[in-house]
């Protein structure tokens, strides 16, 4: 690990962390309480992935649906008006809507051979951002002059690693070089909780591709249904308590190379300085 002991945590002139985990455990709030409070730049790997690597991408799928229109396409092709995203670490949502939900396109479906390339898309961008790390930690001192720095990462992270490289996954090398890895965990009642939410409103969600081909062509056959007949919510609230148990031993080989937190104990901090002690007694802990 980056820091051997509370000692080296507590004496760093320099912290860096990334936090991982299930989207709603407590890595934004983190992130978000350090920055406001703290001495702490915030790197999110979502925003990076929306305004460098897929903006693009978005723009392009706004820009095809307009030219849908009469009025708008006229004045797209005039050169007349301009079409972006307006992301922000508050809101993400360009990104989750390109992405999309596979199912029929008369139900805002995305055919699954386009949802496919788009996953490959985020992976690829995903990667890209996680891989800016260290980059990030240069800018946020020499040019901002924060001396701590959060990589404030998504859900998937966990998804690109290949655990039978151990320590040699070039990802997991890379990250682990230069931030200290934390696991934010949820217990059961979280993970309950976690499924009622999404199920309440589900969301996009990046896949790996093994995952997404067998859950794919599981819930095809279990409802006994085409490609084309699927409704996209259906199918990701389906999904969604799968991907939380095969995602759990990825984050549970994640967490071997750092610390782990459980999402009461984030709860528990208000301030830098709940912050610190925590992360003292879980490296001592390790």
């Amino acid at each position: 690990m980056l820091y051997q002991s509370s000692d080296d945590w507590h004496n760093a002139p320099h912290k860096r962390v990334l936090f991982f985990g299930m989207s709603g455990l407590g890595k934004t709030y983190l992130s978000n309480m350090l920055r406001d409070q703290g001495d702490w730049f915030h790197y999110s790997i979502d925003y990076r992935i929306g305004t460098r690597y897929m903006g693009e991408h978005i723009a392009d799928n706004f820009k095809a649906e307009a030219m849908k229109v009469p009025f708008l396409r006229d004045l797209l092709l005039s050169d007349s008006i301009r079409i972006t995203s307006k992301i922000s670490f508050d809101n993400l949502s360009p990104v989750a809507t390109y992405l999309g939900k596979p199912g029929s396109p008369a139900k805002d479906g995305v055919p699954i051979a386009e949802y496919r390339r788009r996953q490959d898309q985020f992976k690829q961008a995903e990667i890209s951002a996680l891989m800016d790390t260290a980059a990030f930690i240069e800018r946020a001192e020499k040019i901002y002059g924060y001396p701590h720095f959060i990589c404030d990462t998504g859900g998937s992270i966990c998804e690109w690693i290949d655990p039978a490289l151990g320590e040699n996954d070039p990802l997991l090398e890379e990250l682990g070089r230069h931030c200290l890895l934390i696991w934010l965990r949820g217990d059961d009642a979280h993970s309950q909780e976690l499924v009622r939410r999404f199920d309440r409103a589900p969301k996009p969600m990046a896949y790996q591709p093994a995952f997404l081909e067998r859950a794919w062509a599981d819930y095809l056959n279990e409802m006994k249904l085409e490609a084309s007949d699927v409704d996209p919510d259906a199918f990701i609230r389906w999904t969604y308590a799968k991907a939380l148990e095969h995602r759990q031993p990825l984050y549970q080989h994640m967490a071997r190379y750092g610390i782990t937190l459980c999402a009461h104990e984030v709860a528990a901090i208000k301030c830098p300085e709940d912050f610190d002690r925590m992360i003292a007694a879980a490296i001592d802990a390790a």
